[in-house]
């Protein structure tokens, strides 16, 4: 037999083993692509494992790397969601109109952002101007003794500031509510690529201030309460405060998509809106869209 008739004699071998995955009788698996936000990543996750045993055709592939880069994704048109924990910019509409797309928002639930201090800080409170103090661009304040505290195992009591990349939505949305849409953040910050690693950093560093979600809390680490401005009452970051409005720096959480969803799209988005989505978006520890009845 010559090369041509092996390579022939090959492919008619392969002919019958395309899309054996799951018989041509069964229905097709579908892999929908949802990247973006740190924040939402682990309850994206959750969802997506849950999802499974839901629809066993349909594969959730979820992926962070931050808001900014979520909203990228769907302005290139290579996911089917995007998660973001901040709202679409302008310009980010415009880029996905002019790829011939119109952005869908869907608010899946809310987040209240933390302000994290090691475990033997003694500050347990800090309002909005303190806050700008430290992070916000000609901030003055360096040291712990600028707050009139020290913080055991802080050498030097310089405070170490933890944010977020800048593609990042918590970064954003910081920014935007706590130094005011026009303020910087001032240089030398240790910048994280995730929520995670900014919880992680302040629980290992006695000197270290950092923000992020609730949902990554620990018990190695405090959460101060907020105020809005030093002479108001601060409030404790929580499920309860998100819900109901009482926690000056929560946040809707953002889903995303290129046009009305359809198909597998829209079946999973309606069942993250569900009463049984939501109670999974509680569970880890975010604030569900609507009051639901989530059992024992």
């Amino acid at each position: 037999m010559n090369t041509l008739n092996r390579i022939t004699l090959f492919l008619l071998l392969l002919l019958p083993l395309s899309g054996c995955g799951g018989g041509s009788d069964g229905p097709s698996r579908v892999v929908l692509e949802n990247k973006g936000s740190d924040t939402l990543v682990n309850v994206a996750q959750a969802w997506a494992e849950a999802y499974r045993g839901i629809n066993p055709n349909v594969a959730i592939a979820v992926t962070g790397g931050g808001s900014g880069t979520g909203i990228a994704a769907l302005i290139n048109g290579t996911v089917d969601i995007a998660n973001s924990s901040r709202s679409i910019k302008d310009s980010e509409i415009d880029q996905v109109r002019a790829a011939g797309a119109e952005p869908v928002e869907y608010i899946v639930g809310f987040d209240a952002l933390a302000v994290y201090v090691h475990g033997d800080n003694p500050l347990t409170s800090i309002s909005f101007d303190q806050l700008a103090e430290i992070y916000g661009e000609g901030g003055t304040y360096e040291n712990w003794a600028d707050l009139d505290i020290e913080v055991p195992g802080c050498q030097g009591q310089e405070i170490i500031r933890v944010s977020r990349q800048n593609n990042s939505g918590t970064y954003a949305y910081f920014q935007e509510a706590v130094l005011g849409a026009t303020r910087d953040f001032k240089l030398g910050s240790r910048d994280m690529h995730g929520s995670k690693d900014v919880v992680d950093l302040v629980e290992n560093t006695a000197c270290a201030i950092g923000y992020s979600g609730l949902a990554y809390a620990t018990d190695h680490v405090k959460m101060l309460d907020i105020a809005t401005v030093s002479d108001s009452s601060a409030v404790m970051p929580s499920v309860e405060s998100a819900i109901d409005g009482s926690y000056p720096i929560a946040r809707p959480l953002f889903m995303y998509t290129r046009g009305e969803p359809t198909g597998a799209t829209k079946e999973y988005l309606d069942w993250i809106l569900s009463e049984e989505g939501q109670c999974i978006i509680l569970e880890k520890g975010y604030a569900p869209v609507r009051q639901v009845s989530c059992g024992a």
